[in-house]
């Protein structure tokens, strides 16, 4: 799929923030690649992605190399020259690689087992960083990085294959249940969860049904139904609307809030056909 004429704009208004870092490729000079959202260099590629730029564009393959360059031998990966490395970070990288056609990488292949080898005993993936303080609640692992988890490895063979992903998917619709805040990162269902937003980068309604649907542990559950009937209740004339955009993306045509999306649609179409 290539870059529909309407999207150009956006396109180009996504280049234009590439050097805005620091160095090439919506980065810093040592290379911070989640610094400066919404236009980091992992999100930057995303939403490159999803306005159709194909995997096989120089930029996009200069931008894997990139990412790669922060890959360690266990499969983690250091998005940060310094610090410690969370689980939030390798997930990240992961999904967006899997995005851009890696996954089956042989360095991809050791990060899906280190990602397996350091899941909880909850189902999920937890980051050793208390910003809120330790409460019951931090004894949780973090919903978003557990769903962004589930996105990449939705792109290999463990798919509906591997019982630890079942944990995964079981941890998620049980936070439907709980919806308050849990896990280090204060992750919880409410006011903000449940507004549509797009493209997907926190926690909300809409990727939650879009990634759990890719997981037959899900299709049938009872809270996963619900989910998606909240989600399809939110439709106008068979659209997604936009109803929350980080502000520095407002002014893009693929994403405007209030307004039908078509890229959204699309990825809500996505939704009906895993579950049929």
């Amino acid at each position: 799929m290539a870059v529909d004429k309407q999207y150009s704009s956006d396109v180009e208004a996504i280049l234009t923030r590439r050097y805005d870092n620091g160095a090439d490729y919506w980065t810093t000079p040592d290379k911070r690649l989640i610094k400066g959202a919404p236009f980091s260099t992992l999100e930057s590629v995303h939403y490159l992605l999803e306005l159709g730029m194909e995997p096989t564009e120089p930029l996009i393959k200069e931008c894997a190399d990139l990412i790669f360059s922060t890959w360690r031998e266990d499969g983690s990966f250091k998005l940060y020259p310094k610090g410690s490395v969370y689980p939030c970070h390798t997930v990240n990288a992961a999904e967006v690689l899997c995005c851009m056609g890696y996954a089956t990488d042989v360095r991809l292949k050791r990060t899906f087992e280190h990602l397996l080898d350091s899941q909880q005993s909850d189902g999920g993936w937890h980051c050793n960083k208390f910003s809120f303080g330790r409460g019951p609640e931090t004894a949780f692992s973090n919903p978003l990085p557990t769903l962004t988890a589930l996105n990449a490895f939705r792109f290999t063979a463990y798919l509906n294959q591997e019982p630890a992903l079942d944990q995964a998917v079981d941890f998620l619709l049980e936070h439907w249940t709980i919806k308050k805040p849990i896990g280090p990162c204060h992750y919880g269902i409410g006011t903000l969860f449940m507004q549509v937003e797009y493209p997907f980068r926190n926690y909300n309604l809409f990727v939650y049904v879009y990634i759990l649907s890719f997981y037959n542990r899900a299709k049938k559950d009872k809270r996963f139904l619900e989910a998606f009937e909240a989600l399809k209740a939110k439709m106008v004339d068979g659209q997604i609307v936009v109803e929350r955009v980080v502000p520095k993306l407002a002014g893009l045509s693929f994403c405007r809030k209030g307004k039908p999306s078509v890229l959204a649609t699309r990825r809500y179409n996505e939704i009906l056909k895993n579950m049929t």
